[in-house]
């Protein structure tokens, strides 16, 4: 259900059937031999008919995100090797020229829902069966690392399957539930634990564009809503609401949503004392679970059981874990050590980059990055092994890649971004920033220039112009010392 449209399974197999057909014609072919078809609709019907119908034609979907500028766009595309993008009518005047200028068809997501019949009929044959093949490369998902740039994360179908299989059975998702979708469709976290569980399980998906709390509250607070899943920026920004909100209407939110089965909260930490403030005000301790877009979710707390603040659980069916030391050896319970993971929904490659694919593994394990403690059966994540990766509103931003871009601004000699802990945010995104001769730009001036190159959660939240970055005798910036920049302005 996406706003006051409300439809039913039957007719998202036939509008994602249509799409296939469509898209076969365009190339007159009967299969679309793992062609990327990138894609940039609103959340709601037509973006999960999109998606399906790409599937059933053989092709790889590539979301983009709706909220971005045309430079993080095109790096997608080009990166991708689009052969067609696909714009609902919010995004077209924006992609149209983007794709063209790129050597790609441009679709508009209406034509898609056109009869095909004609067109297919000048083909052999129809689609047949949908070419949804274990081993065939389904999904690349955009996602920043130490490379700087956002890299391509191929998923197979069968990697898919593997991740939603195990939320479906882990979280008993059933026919009879109902989610509401607030996250974007371009994340691992709505896309695989929302949407995809829900057409697994048959389930209802209520499907908000955005979140807005004055939306997302009544609907919570309906008694409606059986599953809710959420990054902790959301949370944050829902008891804020709730704070505000009248007596009576606190009680009445309160009470729906302690009809809620579940509630869980992922894709950054989540603070201790926003645990606290949710289950005084929902009765709700929130699932709290750990997962990247590489391995889709790893770890998790029980649904049944101790929930402890701070953790994010064991392994979930079918994953294995393990925590290293520096060469890779396995390291004892209580000692902190580098998470990797391996199990079949662990991804197949980044698109178009081997070598960087090879260092991602060590011995057949998936080196997360993240460094965690194992401690009384429950995992404790103490943080990014990386200090160039920040993890901000359930994003994982690189540091690199928006230095890369702030270099471009005339004004901007060097910099230097870094993460500081933020509780609504997780981590801020903060730049300090060396002058070019005879530049004087205010924070504000540069933010908003920032915010025509970048996605919006990019943009540092906070600027601070230095005489010169502290740097070691090598040269190198100490990033510490620039964090503590930040810090000491906070006290």
């Amino acid at each position: 259900m996406a706003g006051d449209t409300t439809v039913e399974y039957p007719e998202l197999n036939r509008r994602s059937r249509q799409v296939a057909e469509r898209l076969l014609a365009l190339y007159r072919v009967r299969d679309l031999n793992d062609s990327r078809v990138a894609f940039s609709v609103r959340p709601g019907v037509e973006w999960t008919a999109v998606v399906l119908g790409i599937w059933r034609a053989g092709g790889i979907a590539v979301p983009l995100s709706v909220t971005h500028p045309p430079p993080e766009l095109e790096h997608v595309i080009r990166d991708a090797q689009a052969a067609t993008v696909v714009a609902d009518a919010a995004s077209a005047a924006e992609l149209e020229p983007l794709a063209r200028a790129l050597g790609a068809r441009f679709v508009a997501v209406g034509a898609l829902a056109a009869p095909a019949a004609a067109a297919v009929a000048e083909r052999p044959g129809g689609i047949g069966d949908p070419f949804v093949i274990e081993s065939r490369r389904a999904l690349i998902l955009y996602t920043s690392g130490t490379t700087g740039r956002p890299k391509g994360v191929v998923s197979t179908h069968a990697g898919l399957a593997a991740q939603i299989g195990t939320l479906v059975g882990t979280w008993r998702w059933s026919a009879s539930d109902r989610t509401l979708l607030v996250l974007p469709l371009h994340h691992v976290h709505g896309i695989v634990n929302v949407v995809g569980c829900a057409l697994w399980a048959g389930a209802a998906c209520e499907v908000h564009p955005g979140f807005d709390a004055a939306a997302v509250w009544p609907r919570l607070g309906s008694g409606d809503i059986s599953v809710f899943t959420a990054v902790p920026t959301i949370y944050h920004r829902l008891v804020a609401a709730w704070e505000a909100a009248p007596d009576a209407t606190q009680r009445r939110w309160a009470a729906g949503c302690r009809r809620v089965r579940l509630m869980m909260s992922g894709s950054a930490a989540l603070p201790v004392p926003l645990l606290e403030n949710w289950r005084a005000i929902t009765g709700h301790v929130l699932l709290e679970r750990y997962g990247m877009t590489e391995i889709g979710m790893a770890l998790a707390n029980p649904v049944d059981g101790e929930r402890r603040p701070g953790f994010v659980g064991g392994p979930l069916p079918g994953v294995e874990v393990r925590l290293v030391d520096g060469q890779g050896r396995p390291v004892a319970a209580g000692t902190p050590g580098e998470l990797e993971v391996r199990g079949p929904g662990v991804f197949l490659e980044y698109w178009r980059k081997p070598d960087v694919t090879a260092d991602a593994f060590r011995d057949g394990w998936f080196r997360t990055g993240d460094i965690a403690v194992l401690e009384n059966g429950s995992y404790r994540l103490l943080g990014r092994a990386d200090i160039d990766i920040i993890k901000t509103g359930g994003y994982k931003v690189s540091a690199l890649e928006i230095e890369d871009v702030l270099r471009r601004h005339p004004a901007v000699a060097e910099c230097a971004v870094v993460a500081v802990a933020d509780p609504e945010w997780g981590e801020r995104v903060c730049a300090a920033v060396e002058l070019a001769p005879g530049a004087a730009p205010d924070a504000e001036d540069l933010q908003n220039w920032a915010r025509s190159q970048l996605a919006a959660y990019k943009v540092p939240r906070a600027v601070r112009f230095v005489p010169a970055l502290p740097r070691n005798a090598m040269g190198k910036v100490m990033k510490p010392s620039v964090g503590a920049l930040f810090r000491s302005s906070q006290s």
